[in-house]
């Protein structure tokens, strides 16, 4: 099965950075734009919101989240999303900062909707990484690269 895969250097520390990968009001900042419904604890599950959708985009359930390592499972969203985990794994590095590893794993087939997803992510994490750095995010609708209208 084919993996969205990327390796972000932050120059911030990996309490900072789990703190907004692992909190739902966090994930709204570098993510979504819009608060989300839910909890992000283990076992629990939240949802995420783009745009003025009443129904959440995708719904992930937390697997877990240690200082890190955070994962979720898809439960609902897109098709091809459901069931893929996706995995924070966040490493110190130098003074104060951290590389996070991100995965989107277990996509059936490699395909232009999942090349977008990718397009997208990268853009998102760049926005956690920017929101880390500087409190500067850029959340939807301005990370937004690749559109499916």
């Amino acid at each position: 099965m084919p993996d969205i895969l990327h390796r972000i250097s932050i120059d911030a520390p990996p309490k900072r950075v789990h703190d907004l990968i692992a909190s739902t009001d966090g994930i709204a900042r570098w993510w979504s734009g819009r608060p989300l419904t839910g909890e992000h604890t283990v076992g629990s599950g939240f949802g995420v919101h783009f745009g003025d959708a009443e129904r959440p985009a995708a719904v992930m359930q937390v697997l877990t989240d240690t200082p890190d390592h955070v994962v979720w499972r898809v439960t609902d969203g897109p098709g091809t999303w459901i069931g893929t985990r996706i995995t924070f794994t966040l490493r110190p590095s130098g003074d104060a900062g951290t590389t996070l590893l991100f995965t989107h794993a277990g996509w059936r087939e490699a395909s232009e909707f999942m090349s977008g997803c990718s397009t997208n992510w990268g853009a998102y994490l760049t926005s956690l990484k920017t929101g880390a750095e500087s409190d500067a995010f850029g959340a939807y609708p301005a990370g937004e690269i690749s559109r499916w209208d």
